[in-house]
């Protein structure tokens, strides 16, 4: 797609000065009152009776919280994927994004089977670039394993500004990684210093469980739930945990959707291991119960992977553990498919776009469901919606905090405010929304994305190719601190000890015979000879007969019957069976 001239040169840093008076600054780990002044896209000044150049814009905070605009660390625009492509591009997705108070995402560019990474990721770049209403980064998947792979995983890490490779558990030969090759990639990654990033299922139970269902006539968006059980996302949480930790590496679980692949989680943190866990908008906000709704398209339209759990009360269990810290930070996974996108599969649940919306509407959500039920404090929101991503992936102080220095992405919040989330209303190009009908408290006014006022007023002011990329050292400290010093504490030991001069049994290649357990003497390893009745059978007198295990005449020929003739006091018909 060609991008309109007026759009290719648009300045990277504005110019303009804003000064935000009366409100209340909320970071991750402290609140106060100040006022914030910013110029030529970054945050010059923070305090009280500030000094400041004439000229600036005045934009009244009185009443209102001024945090640091979010980071929606998942989304997919315009990604190729089933058949078809997300409908939400690179501008339609960050201009919703921006009407949603996120200032940044983290996409994820995903080669092909066999593709080049440095190719993909060129290709991605050129689709975003010309687009992009905010600042963006990406993840690159590892979609495939081989040598030529492992040797671009350092072009991409120290070159292009990657920190960060997602691998995939399930998608069966399209994504899915086997074991070996993730103990491979996550060892290549921790030399690099970069963070692995898994979708956590079992990819070849999904395989089976969807051929039963399919057999089975089971066909519609509740299939797809059901070929996907939540013990099916915990046993590959588990041994992803497993892996990564064979190799001393940090792991990042994407879209943590169940209470025990989050339970997994936090056993492994509260074990010491260093993971993160990153639950999204649609599980804290809905559930897998619309699976079963009897429209159709209600049904398709909350399809992902991995589903969302039927149990309604999964929502309310991953924000306890978001508040307590188990898991860490919150996402979308944004990747809209509309409804004729989400037909290809009216007969086959396999056939639906896996996707669900989400960029526009996270931080009501969070807000909704965290702040408003008393389970997030304000700092708490800060932490779980900006903070926690620009530590883990390595974009602090410049991202994820009103402090001078840091790049002036600032929202302007209104905690009494309301609005109810509508496709009528919102900014994204799918003609759905999953979180339909919902009131939330929380609200932006005003949005503030590298020093330009992109939301004011309710009316967006934005320009195609606005944003940057941001590129992502590696190392991250939050990430990699701990590994360090776990390096050190379990390297491997080897013993220094005497060799042993004793002598040494020779293989003589052999066959060797199986030894199987007896409770009672074989035949052949009897000390006197069997003991048999008349008619061959065994002599029931004699007390080496035992009631279990071999017996003198297991291997005799069994005989159907045996007829008494002419017994003592008359002709029997008695036989014996």
């Amino acid at each position: 797609m060609t991008t309109p001239s007026k759009f290719r040169n648009v300045p990277k840093t504005a110019q303009n000065r804003l000064l935000i008076k009366g409100g209340k600054v909320v970071n991750s780990d402290t609140s106060f009152y100040a006022d914030v002044y910013m110029e030529d896209g970054i945050i010059r000044q923070v305090g009280k009776d500030l000094i400041t150049p004439g000229g600036a814009k005045v934009l009244d905070a009185k009443g209102k919280l001024i945090i640091p605009g979010g980071i929606d660390t998942h989304t997919h625009m315009q990604l190729p994927f089933m058949g078809t492509c997300a409908i939400d591009d690179f501008y339609q997705g960050t201009k919703a994004a921006l009407a949603g108070g996120t200032t940044m995402i983290i996409d994820h560019c995903l080669p092909t089977r066999g593709q080049s990474l440095v190719e993909a990721y060129d290709q991605w770049r050129a689709w975003a670039d010309p687009k992009v209403c905010c600042d963006y980064s990406l993840h690159v998947g590892i979609t495939w394993w081989s040598e030529s792979v492992q040797k671009e995983l350092s072009v991409i890490a120290e070159e292009k500004g990657i920190n960060s490779f997602k691998m995939f558990m399930a998608y069966k030969d399209v994504f899915m990684l086997q074991d070996f090759e993730l103990y491979r990639a996550f060892a290549a990654l921790k030399e690099l210093g970069a963070l692995p990033l898994v979708h956590a299922e079992n990819g070849d139970i999904i395989a089976e469980n969807t051929k039963k269902l399919l057999e089975l006539g089971i066909n519609g968006p509740e299939g797809h739930l059901q070929s996907r059980p939540e013990d099916v996302e915990a046993e590959a949480v588990n041994r992803a945990i497993c892996i990564a930790n064979q190799v001393n590496s940090p792991l990042y679980v994407v879209h943590v959707m169940s209470k025990s692949a989050a339970d997994e989680i936090s056993k492994a943190r509260r074990q010491g291991k260093v993971i993160f866990g990153e639950p999204i908008a649609a599980g804290l906000g809905t559930d897998g119960t619309n699976y079963f709704h009897h429209e159709w398209l209600h049904a398709a339209a909350h399809v992902m992977g991995p589903p969302l759990r039927p149990d309604p009360t999964t929502p309310g269990y991953l924000m306890d553990l978001l508040a307590n810290n188990d898991l860490q930070l919150t996402g979308t996974d944004h990747c809209t498919f509309k409804s004729e996108q989400k037909a290809m599969g009216k007969d086959d649940f396999t056939k639906i776009p896996n996707g669900v919306n989400g960029v526009e509407d996270r931080m009501s959500v969070i807000w909704e469901k965290g702040v408003e039920t008393g389970k997030l404090d304000e700092c708490r929101f800060v932490a779980v919606t900006s903070t926690n991503a620009a530590k883990i992936f390595n974009m602090y102080p410049r991202k994820g905090v009103i402090q001078v220095g840091s790049d002036a992405d600032v929202v302007i919040w209104d905690p009494m405010a309301t609005r109810v989330i509508s496709k009528e209303t919102h900014h994204q190009a799918v003609d759905f929304n999953i979180f339909e009908g919902m009131e939330c408290h929380g609200v932006p006014l005003t949005v503030i994305s590298n020093g330009r006022v992109v939301l004011e007023d309710g009316e967006l002011h934005v320009s195609q190719g606005a944003g940057r990329f941001i590129s992502r050292p590696l190392h991250a400290p939050e990430a990699y601190s701990r590994i360090s010093q776990r390096e050190k504490v379990n390297a491997y030991k080897r013993v220094d000890r005497d060799g042993y001069e004793g002598p040494i049994h020779k293989n003589t290649g052999q066959p060797v015979q199986n030894n199987y357990r007896r409770t009672g003497p074989s035949p052949q390893q009897s000390d006197e000879p069997a003991q048999l009745n008349k008619h061959g059978g065994r002599d029931l007198h004699r007390s080496g007969f035992s009631l279990s295990g071999s017996q003198v005449d297991d291997r005799k020929d069994k005989r159907s019957g045996q007829r008494i003739m002419a017994p003592p006091g008359g002709a029997s018909s008695l036989s014996f069976n």
